[in-house]
């Protein structure tokens, strides 16, 4: 077995949902939960078909995302992986909607951080071993440091 470590595209104002699935119509239901949960949102689905063809499938609302997020699966290469990149949205909108998509296994990140995938190869195929969503904690949290976590989040418009 060979691990290799695969880093995420991720636009600027951009945010990533990875996550694992198991049906081929899974991309037209992730639009569907995409659409009905972003207003006003742009965003992008590539899914990589682990049976069959085996062929990315994509949609999208915005075509630079799709690339990006083909160009992300491409580089997964990993079966029944899936994933979103959204902008003019939070993931915090749509993660619920897409946890009870009914081919949704699992949500492996959805953040805006550097993303870097560690796969797993071996001679039937690649899988997602875990993620490094951003970088490690540089202390704790202090006063001042509350202060600005809750000053961001109404500024936002995600608190009061």
């Amino acid at each position: 077995m060979d691990f290799e470590k695969v880093k995420m595209k991720i636009p600027a104002e951009a945010n990533i949902i990875i996550g694992q699935t198991h049906f081929i119509k899974t991309v037209e239901d992730l639009y569907e939960v995409m659409v009905n949960s972003t207003a006003g949102g742009k965003f992008a689905i590539a899914f990589c078909e682990a049976s069959g063809p085996c062929l990315i499938r994509a949609e999208g609302n915005d075509e630079e995302l799709k690339a990006i997020a083909i160009e992300n699966a491409n580089a997964l290469g990993a079966g029944h992986i899936f994933v979103i990149l959204l902008k003019d949205a939070f993931p915090l909108n749509v993660l619920n909607d897409i946890k009870n998509c009914r081919e949704v296994c699992s949500i492996f990140c959805a953040t805006a951080n550097p993303v870097e995938v560690v796969i797993a190869e071996t001679e039937q195929g690649r899988g997602v071993m875990g993620i490094i969503d951003g970088f490690k904690p540089k202390g704790i949290e202090r006063e001042r440091d509350i202060k600005l976590r809750k000053e961001f989040l109404r500024r936002i418009g995600y608190k009061l």
